[in-house]
């Protein structure tokens, strides 16, 4: 069944085009509100372990690439620097992450993670594991490529808006 356009923008189905439908409802919006509930539930679970999605995140870097330093964690964590460094501080009072001098700089100080932070990074993997199995339920292989493939491109015009702005 064809679907017309009233004057108000609804088709005859009763819904908004996109480009008509208030600002909540585009695919945007979508986006933003789904990345929240994504990271809401991440928190969730990660709580059980005392954890948030950006202390797992941190955890599980420097179980990854460690040891590493301040500045670099930061940049593939995509956040400042001082944010980083209060991170490690959490954890660090919590004997997760330990501070080590880099043998090459003495101005520079390596990030590593102690024993119970190597088994709380596994922790908060297995916990990983669930999450995305959660959030993958009913979605195919083919959608969720198709669904990065979409967001890449969005996340590059963003970028090159931001740098835009910056020249203008």
């Amino acid at each position: 069944m064809a679907t017309t356009e009233s004057p108000t923008g609804a088709n005859s189905s009763g819904s908004l085009h996109e480009l008509d439908a208030p600002p909540w409802r585009r695919v945007e919006s979508t986006i933003v509100s789904a990345a929240s509930d994504i990271r809401a539930l991440y928190d969730q679970r990660f709580a059980a372990i005392d954890l948030t999605l950006s202390l797992a995140s941190l955890l599980c870097y420097v179980a990854d690439f460690g040891p590493v330093t301040q500045t670099r964690a930061a940049d593939h964590l995509r956040q400042g620097r001082a944010v980083t460094g209060t991170q490690i501080d959490r954890l660090e009072a919590r004997g997760l992450i330990e501070r080590l001098p880099d043998s090459t700089d003495r101005r520079v100080w390596l990030i590593r993670l102690t024993e119970a932070g190597t088994q709380l990074a596994q922790d908060a993997v297995d916990i990983d594991v669930v999450v995305r199995s959660e959030l993958r339920a009913g979605v195919s292989r083919e959608e969720r490529q198709a669904l990065a493939k979409v967001l890449v491109r969005l996340q590059n015009n963003i970028s090159a808006a931001l740098t835009a702005q910056q020249f203008d």
